[in-house]
């Protein structure tokens, strides 16, 4: 979703500025266009030319609904999920997250290298990720990573969830899944 249309920020909000990762903020009655929406979260250009991101929680200060994300395992209420699940639901989590810049997931952009989900020692259970960066150099891999684990932690039956960022093997684009190639038409 782009909007070329101008939107006034309903109130003060917090961005965090694209590529570098820097938390700013954005004052009520700034004037914004949303670049794109992934994963819940706003990319956005402000009026001086600058990318950022708003949290899909800050969704209102654009004038927008938070995204709510659809499970690919249908959990009883109340159910905790088997290990199993949980590793799917992971997955599934992973998949809302994105690199603002490149409107890609992060699994199918090949940045995730390995999910190993244990029980937890106080019950329920643990999610340990390693993912990686297109780029070393990468601004946006903490914020990436803490989205991930946050996305990761809201999982009924989910204790505890690490995302480490590793670099070996470094990535490339032969990682990419067939589905990201194509949309990014590098077929």
């Amino acid at each position: 979703m782009k909007s070329h249309e101008p939107i006034a920020l309903k109130r003060e909000v917090e961005a965090i500025q694209i590529p570098y990762g820097d938390k700013i903020k954005l004052s009520a009655g700034m004037t914004v266009e949303i670049y794109q929406v992934l994963g819940g979260n706003y990319t956005v250009i402000t009026e001086r030319g600058m990318m950022v991101r708003i949290d899909g929680k800050d969704a209102d200060a654009i004038g927008q609904q938070p995204a709510a994300a659809l499970p690919s395992v249908q959990l009883v209420p109340g159910q905790i999920p088997d290990k199993d699940q949980i590793g799917k639901l992971v997955m599934d989590q992973l998949r809302t997250c994105y690199d603002p810049e490149i409107p890609v997931n992060i699994v199918e952009l090949g940045l995730v290298y390995e999910v190993n989900v244990t029980e937890h020692p106080g019950g329920g259970y643990r999610a340990d990720v390693k993912m990686t960066l297109t780029a070393p150099g990468c601004g946006m891999g903490n914020v990436i990573s803490i989205e991930a684990e946050d996305k990761i932690r809201s999982i009924p039956g989910v204790k505890e969830a690490k995302v480490e960022v590793v670099w070996d093997p470094p990535w490339d684009r032969s990682m990419m899944s067939d589905a990201a190639k194509l949309q990014l038409g590098m077929y």
